[in-house]
């Protein structure tokens, strides 16, 4: 089991949950930490001390003082109102991610919440009965309050869960999987569930560590584009980007020359031509911004799945409950935005190699579209236009989210972050990258069927063979998308794994 104590969570162990679905334990100091946090909390309503979230209104009706007797009633209904989202429902990766990042932010110790609440979320998420959460309705400001509602509903056995695929009324499905909900929430709870970052977060991460994947499998792919274009090798000489001096570049050139070591398509500088075009050229420097983005993306997903997002936030060791804004994502949603604009640019220039593939104007040495035949048959044409429109298609979802805002609850709340439409539109982003990508491999095969195949260079031939059993080479037109889309899943699945040359990318 993985141990989480609200402060050590990175993104190899939330992936290990998330996606490889780890089980999880609560450390004995954080249990410690919430019972203290909790004290605070009952010793403020046997005081009668007016606390904003413990017994008040919310938002624009925080000045409202809510009876001792209704504290019950109160967070309930915060969050049956609050379960209001729309559009399709987030996968299960988001949902186990949700819970996890709200889990390990409330062991910090600053929401005042009970322990056997956060034990029965832990017991939820180890036995795999996730919320059905709707991915839409997030203004990503006072937390993500809308999702993080629909997650927390089936506590007191409301809302819907999925349980061994299936979907059914909370109350049902925690009864099949053997978990009694909570008979209420108490005082303060409501809030704490559901003020924070944690469903921007979830799906922001995840797509920051398909993104280092993608970057790998860029690489590999303008690898591939080196061989076939007989690419000039003298560009990824270390003393040229020693003398720029970025940490992104000078990785990305280290990477790109040991992928093509031992190559005897590519060439040097004069021998077939002085210059290649940027999108072969620039690969070190391209590629090697968007890698520092992500490792700055990175730093700024890991503090937050470390933070305390709360409102108000506990303080146990002066009895005090202060009412601020940590709960406001403008931290991510900037990250988010910038991340989207990185991988963006990872389709952007594979789009351009594949275009160098396809358009014998350019390559001077494939057929048309590398069609076998000519005339009968259209080859690839079409495959680049795919390319063409998912990269466009992503240059108008890179628009920021994170510039908007839209006042809310009676303009108490009058700026929010949108980072959660930030980190959806990333996402977006990230599964058309990922097609691009795929189909500069497919391409480039296909061109070293005509030409170089048997001088590639070693690494590069293990790649070549793994699209081989996917994709033959296509000697007459065929339907292309099922191909297509094998690559793709060759790219999801992390089959061209190099973990000597991926962790490059992952150590600055």
């Amino acid at each position: 089991m993985i141990e989480l104590n609200g402060d050590t969570m990175t993104l190899e162990t939330f992936v290990d949950v998330v996606r490889k679905k780890q089980r999880v334990k609560l450390s004995e100091s954080a249990k410690q930490k919430v019972d203290d946090s909790r004290k605070i909390v009952e010793k403020t309503i046997e005081r009668q001390e007016v606390v904003y979230g413990i017994n008040t209104g919310f938002g624009r009706l925080a000045d409202v003082r809510i009876d001792a007797k209704d504290l019950h009633t109160l967070q309930k209904n915060l969050i049956m109102s609050h379960a209001c989202g729309t559009g399709e429902p987030f996968g299960f990766d988001v949902v186990r991610g949700m819970i996890l990042l709200r889990v390990n932010a409330l062991l910090k110790g600053y929401s005042g919440i009970r322990l056997q609440t956060v034990e029965k979320l832990v017991e939820m998420l180890n036995a795999e009965v996730l919320p059905v959460v709707y991915s839409q309705g997030s203004l990503g400001a006072s937390g993500d309050l809308v999702p993080l509602a629909h997650m927390a509903l089936p506590l007191i056995g409301e809302g819907e869960v999925w349980f061994e695929g299936k979907r059914y009324p909370a109350s049902e499905g925690l009864n099949k999987a053997g978990i009694k909900p909570l008979q209420s929430l108490e005082a303060k709870e409501g809030l704490a569930l559901i003020n924070g970052t944690q469903a921007m977060v979830s799906v922001g991460a995840l797509t920051l560590h398909d993104a280092y994947q993608t970057l790998w499998h860029a690489s590999l792919a303008s690898a591939l584009s080196f061989e076939a274009l007989g690419g000039i090798t003298d560009v990824f000489d270390a003393r040229i980007h020693e003398a720029r001096g970025h940490t992104g570049q000078k990785t990305i050139a280290s990477l790109m020359e040991k992928l093509l070591e031992g190559s005897a398509n590519t060439t040097f500088q004069g021998e077939a031509r002085i210059q290649d075009a940027y999108s072969l050229r620039c690969v070190p420097q391209v590629h090697g911004a968007s890698l520092e983005a992500f490792a700055h993306i990175k730093d700024k997903v890991e503090a937050e799945m470390n933070a305390a997002t709360d409102n108000p936030l506990i303080f146990s060791k002066d009895s005090r409950a202060i009412s601020a804004g940590n709960f406001h994502g403008q931290t991510m949603a900037l990250p988010f935005d910038y991340m989207s604009i990185a991988i963006a640019e990872l389709a952007s220039i594979s789009e351009r190699r594949l275009e160098r593939l396809v358009n014998n104007d350019l390559n001077k040495r494939f057929p048309p579209f590398l069609a076998n035949e000519r005339g009968r048959n259209s080859g690839f044409m079409i495959v680049q236009y795919v390319a063409a429109s998912l990269v466009s298609e992503n240059k108008s979802l890179a628009h920021p989210a994170s510039v908007d805002s839209i006042p809310s609850s009676a303009n108490q709340e009058d700026h929010v972050s949108m980072g959660t439409i930030a980190a959806r539109k990333a996402a977006s982003i990230m599964n058309h990258t990922r097609k691009v990508v795929a189909y500069e491999m497919m391409c480039a095969a296909q061109a070293l069927d005509f030409q170089g195949k048997e001088k590639m260079s070693p690494r590069l031939r293990k790649t070549y063979e793994r699209i081989r059993k996917v994709v033959p080479f296509l000697k007459e037109d065929t339907i292309m998308q099922p191909y297509m889309d094998a690559v793709e899943k060759l790219l999801k699945e992390e089959r061209f794994s190099d973990k000597d040359m991926e962790v490059l990318l992952w150590t600055r």
